[in-house]
């Protein structure tokens, strides 16, 4: 089973880029960028992974736009770092799907290279 998987990393702060990053995918990687126990949001092939108690960590708005934007209301703002991953079935994570990072290039015009 392959655990090694690139990520779309949507920090909070404006400052910091957002960026594709290759993740060993566990518990631990997860709740390092997540910076706290996990939470995610989910779509029809992709989670965006969060900090479950974001009240702690700025609002994420170019994340929140990201999901906005592929189709997933939301009820509250999202908070923290969100790393976006792919699933094929529960528990079986991927690579971002592309037409998740081209909007995240359209979004912030920047080019993401995966």
């Amino acid at each position: 089973m392959n655990t090694s998987f690139n990520a779309l990393v949507v920090p909070a702060r404006l400052a910091y880029p957002v960026h594709i990053k290759p993740l060993d995918l566990d518990d631990t990687a997860l709740q390092r960028v997540a910076a706290g126990d996990i939470g995610y949001i989910a779509s029809s092939g992709w989670r965006a992974y969060l900090d479950n108690d974001g009240s702690r960590a700025f609002p994420n708005l170019r994340a929140e736009v990201l999901i906005r934007e592929a189709g997933v209301e939301l009820e509250q703002t999202v908070h923290g770092t969100a790393m976006f991953l792919g699933f094929v079935d529960p528990g079986e994570e991927t690579d971002t799907p592309s037409h998740l990072i081209r909007l995240a290039e359209q979004l912030f015009d920047m080019p993401l290279a995966a």
